[in-house]
This record gives C-alpha cells, sequence and structure tokens, in this order.
C-alpha cells in the first residue's frame, strides 16, 4: 500500500476512520455468537489492524521528516 501520496490530513482522517472501524468490528465480535461470526470478524479485525499500522507508520515517517 503506498500511502506517499495522500495528503497528510487525509491520512489522519484515515486513521480516524479505521480505528472506528476496529471499534466497531469489536463491539459486533462482542454482540454476536458462533463460529463463522467470530471467524468473519477475526478477518475484518486483521485486514483493519494491518491498514492502522500501515497508516500510523506513514504518520510517523512524515512527522519525523
Amino acid at each position: 500500500m503506498d500511502l506517499s501520496s495522500i495528503s497528510t490530513s487525509e491520512l489522519a482522517d484515515r486513521i480516524a476512520l479505521v480505528r472506528d472501524n476496529i471499534r466497531q468490528i469489536t463491539e459486533r465480535a462482542a454482540a454476536e455468537s458462533g463460529a463463522a461470526d467470530e471467524e468473519r470478524n477475526a478477518g475484518l479485525l486483521a485486514r483493519q489492524t494491518d491498514e492502522l499500522d500501515a497508516l500510523v507508520a506513514e504518520q510517523e515517517r512524515r512527522l519525523k521528516a
């Protein structure tokens, strides 16, 4: 994922959005039960966490520059 081309404000917006997505997935996972739901939520959470890690790393790189 190449994040160098997005603006700093867009980066901050995407970080906020992904954090909110993670919060919503976590809340939904707590309310649901069943193996299929858990597997789906785990996959969603993993993808969102990976994206958040990449976004935060880009933000930190920019702050150090």
